[in-house]
């Protein structure tokens, strides 16, 4: 009985004690979200020191002359017309995709209409490559 009764004791007491607590506050360290500007260059070294890549210290940037980029941007030029020349002849000035199946040279398009909308499928014959393309609400 004297156990029961100090048990009982204990827990009365330890219900009466008064208890202290704190609110809890969360501060954000990284300055891209709200945090303390000066925290920017100690998360920076942290990324720094803890990054194993290892680039190669070449210029990754083409360094190409005036002229090669010219002749490049030409090449670009002639091909554009001459693909919209094409273009314009398979499927008239109005430019609408109707459906059926067209070559150009290794490529053969063939167009058709789906419930999902246009498509377009685009086979390589050199390769066998395939892309599809879907044109939503095209039909």
């Amino acid at each position: 009985m004297k156990k029961i009764l100090i048990i009982f004791g204990f827990i009365f007491t330890a219900g009466v004690m008064e208890s202290h607590s704190q609110q809890l506050v969360y501060r954000a360290t990284n300055p891209f979200f709200g945090g303390d500007t000066f925290n920017y260059q100690f998360l920076l070294q942290s990324a720094q020191a803890q990054n194993s890549f290892t680039g190669d210290d070449t210029n990754l940037r083409d360094e190409r002359s005036d002229l090669e980029r010219f002749t490049e941007n030409l090449n670009n030029q002639l091909l554009n017309q001459l693909s919209r020349s094409l273009f314009n002849q398979q499927f008239g000035t109005d430019g609408e995709l109707r459906p059926g199946t067209f070559a150009f040279g290794s490529l053969v398009l063939e167009i058709f209409d789906s419930t999902e909308g246009l498509v377009i499928d685009i086979l390589d014959t050199t390769n066998g490559d395939q892309t599809q393309v879907i044109i939503p609400g095209g039909n």
